[in-house]
């Protein structure tokens, strides 16, 4: 994939999180500047999204720890944990939230 494929591949991603918070109208603040999502929460946490455009990858970083994904057979996969990026983000968010909504269909 080229660098212009994985902007837009995670342009769509970030886009579709933020869509999803906000129609659930949760009390999570949402960033999105420079490349990097930051999901807030009341407690005073964060999860942070950011794009690595030179090695092609997504950074997450949350309470639970820091997770590099890599886009492998049409998804992105934690190499740590061989979690697709919708399981992962949806258990930080859970982890983090209290909530049970899940923010990435799958």
């Amino acid at each position: 994939m080229n660098d212009t494929e994985y902007q837009d591949r995670v342009d769509e991603m970030f886009l579709r999180i933020e869509d999803r918070i906000d129609a659930l109208v949760l009390d999570v603040d949402v960033d999105s500047s420079a490349g990097i999502l930051t999901l807030g929460f009341e407690d005073g946490s964060s999860i942070i999204l950011s794009r690595q455009i030179a090695t092609h990858e997504i950074w997450v970083a949350a309470r639970s720890g820091g997770f590099h994904l890599r886009f492998v057979d049409g998804d992105w996969f934690c190499d740590a944990s061989g979690e697709s990026f919708g399981a992962l983000v949806n258990r930080v968010f859970s982890e983090q939230s209290g909530s049970s909504f899940p923010i990435i269909e799958q």
